[in-house]
């Protein structure tokens, strides 16, 4: 029995060993490619020209550097998402734009969810503060959490990134969560597509009118994102029981 004892508490010193080494790792991995590649990007992000030569410059790869770019972004905060993704309709134009930011950015969400799933509340502590934690705190042990996701991602102004890392403490499955990400997040990539697009064909016009409403849209998400969070929060509770 004292050597079983022995085993068990040598084995639980090992896994907090590998998890505290796991968490170091993904952190000293984070500080060292916002240093590394943040300011960079995110001065081509806002010379969209620019970023276009670049991309180009790497032939047909370019679409990969492009999507990493997206990928990253979900990963580091730093990075601002909303320029590059009007970058990808200024480069690629409406569709492709859409459907390669998409596919960048839901490879990142899925990498962030299931890292948060392995490595659980220490790391998500450490990007996410205990205000917001706590305001989104109802999706973590509710079994229809993915609907109100979805509803959270669809939200202007609201932290996609930092939803995706508290989506990895909820109970919502990979596919699920996978199927939440691409829909909740396609309409705003589509629109950030376009505003790029007619900026690059100097349809000034057109750009500017999606621009107003996507401020509109930004400004009422933040104005009334505390009252939809209680509302799903009350929904979300009725649901359970």
């Amino acid at each position: 029995m004292e050597n079983s004892g022995r085993k068990m508490v040598e084995e639980n010193k090992r896994k907090l060993v590998l998890y505290i080494a796991l968490i170091t790792v993904f952190l000293g991995l984070i500080v060292y490619l916002t240093v590394r590649f943040g300011p960079q990007l995110t001065g081509l992000a806002r010379k969209p020209e620019e970023l276009k030569n670049l991309l180009n410059s790497f032939g047909w790869k370019g679409v990969l550097v492009f999507m990493g770019i997206q990928m990253l972004q979900v990963i580091v905060a730093a990075i601002p998402g909303e320029f590059t993704q009007l970058a990808g309709g200024y480069v690629y134009g409406i569709w492709f734009g859409t459907l390669y930011s998409l596919t960048g950015i839901v490879a990142g969400s899925i990498l962030v969810f299931c890292i948060s799933r392995l490595l659980g509340y220490p790391l998500v502590k450490l990007f996410v503060s205990p205000k917001q934690l706590e305001k989104f705190n109802f999706m973590i042990n509710n079994e229809k959490s993915e609907v109100a996701m979805f509803i959270l991602f669809l939200i202007p102004g609201l932290p996609k990134d930092i939803l995706t890392y508290i989506a990895g403490l909820t109970p919502v499955k990979p596919l699920k969560f996978f199927i939440v990400i691409t829909i909740g997040r396609l309409p705003a990539l589509l629109v950030s597509s376009y505003m790029g697009y007619s900026t690059q064909k100097g349809n000034y016009g057109m750009a500017i009118a999606l621009s107003i409403g996507a401020l509109i849209l930004f400004v009422a998400g933040i104005i009334l994102k505390d009252k939809i969070i209680r509302k799903i929060h009350t929904m979300s509770g009725k649901s359970e029981k």
